[in-house]
């Protein structure tokens, strides 16, 4: 729940759901909202797919999703699971049998369709191998995929389509007394996702994946899913995000954080504040803050900064972020701390100094966390 008693116009009531363990990565309940990505590398090619895991899990990752549609997948997927620093989802489609294999070598979750994993019993026999292993599993429907028999009955994907396959495959799962699950019902629509996961939260209290699934490129996936995903968790639904995009899974991780970020819900790294620069700028907004995103690439702790163009906003804007910089006159601009003026400091040497400013201020709010904590 993120609960502001000053600005109540920013509280964020989540949704009640079960807590769920994806290895161990709380999902559910009072559990930060986590992120997650998928490989797009050939699983089988262990290195490669390895160097992608740490890379989304250095962005921020807290689970990543690997594809296993063959033998040779599953039997990379051992040393996978035992090098990763994340948890790993093994995503079934068609073979359930990948998921059985999937689950003995070491995943933490099960991702299986509904609408091409088989019948009931070739499902009881993935329940059996996701208990033997201590495995969570997700169902994961898709408007794309859905059951004949849906589709013959609703005529096209629509959300009492997409919500009736989710619940039956719930019932599944609990006629097996196996509860370690979470559901998705993502559709490439934001219309569709967005009704379908708001008829789903009301008729379950299961952990819920957000995603709208096949989003688009860079651009065009990070707004529609910045839409679709920002809108619902914005009115609590949601436990766990995955932003799907045709990008490397880095991009995702970073869209998923600062969608997050944008309402309050996780911090993790510089939150940067700029201006979109005109012709007041005393100094190259844009390229400064390009600049900057990329040498405070590596800072973990939340902290704000402000890097304005000009004094209309720029002091405003400092009073409410850690470190600011707004730009003045003759080649200098005014640095702020925790809302103050501090000192002046002359364009040209603006960016050193800033990120030097930050990797300090991180180091003391570090130590600030660990004396707390002590």
């Amino acid at each position: 729940m993120s609960l502001n008693p000053i600005r109540p116009w920013r509280n964020i009531e989540r949704r009640q759901s079960r807590k769920i363990m994806v290895g161990n990565v709380p999902v559910g309940g009072d559990a930060p909202i986590s992120v997650q990505t998928m490989t797009n590398t050939i699983t089988s090619d262990v290195r490669a797919t390895l160097d992608q895991v740490i890379r989304a899990a250095d962005a921020g990752a807290d689970i990543v999703r690997v594809s296993t549609p063959d033998v040779d997948s599953t039997v990379a997927l051992r040393e996978i699971c035992r090098e990763s620093p994340v948890p790993i989802v093994a995503d079934i489609h068609f073979h359930y049998k990948r998921a059985i294999e999937a689950a003995e070598a070491g995943a933490a979750c099960l991702r299986i369709n509904p609408g091409n994993i088989g019948d009931a019993k070739r499902v009881a026999e993935v329940v059996k191998a996701a208990k033997d292993h201590g495995c969570s599993i997700r169902i994961g429907v898709n408007a794309g995929s859905l059951e004949k028999h849906l589709l013959e009955k609703y005529g096209e994907p629509c959300p009492d389509a997409m919500v009736e396959s989710g619940l039956d495959h719930i019932r599944i799962l609990q006629d097996h007394d196996f509860h370690e699950f979470k559901i998705s019902v993502k559709a490439s629509d934001v219309f569709l996702a967005a009704a379908a996961y708001q008829q789903l939260a009301a008729a379950t209290d299961a952990p819920i994946h957000l995603g709208i699934t096949e989003a688009g490129g860079l651009t065009a996936g990070t707004v529609k899913s910045a839409v679709g995903l920002g809108s619902l968790l914005w009115f609590g639904i949601g436990d766990t995000i995955r932003v799907s995009l045709s990008a490397d899974p880095v991009e995702e991780v970073k869209v998923g954080y600062e969608i997050l970020k944008s309402l309050g819900l996780r911090t993790r790294g510089v939150q940067i504040i700029s201006c979109p620069s005109c012709a007041r700028q005393g100094f190259d907004v844009i390229k400064t803050v390009e600049k900057l995103e990329r040498r405070l690439e590596h800072i973990k702790t939340p902290m704000s900064l402000s890097i304005i163009g000009c004094v209309v906003n720029g002091p405003g804007e400092a009073l409410m972020t850690d470190i600011g910089f707004t730009g003045g006159g003759a080649g200098n601009g005014m640095v702020y701390m925790a809302g103050k003026q501090s000192h002046k400091m002359n364009n040209d040497q603006m960016i050193d100094h800033i990120v030097e400013l930050v990797e300090k201020r991180a180091g003391e709010i570090e130590a600030e966390t660990v004396k707390a904590a002590e």
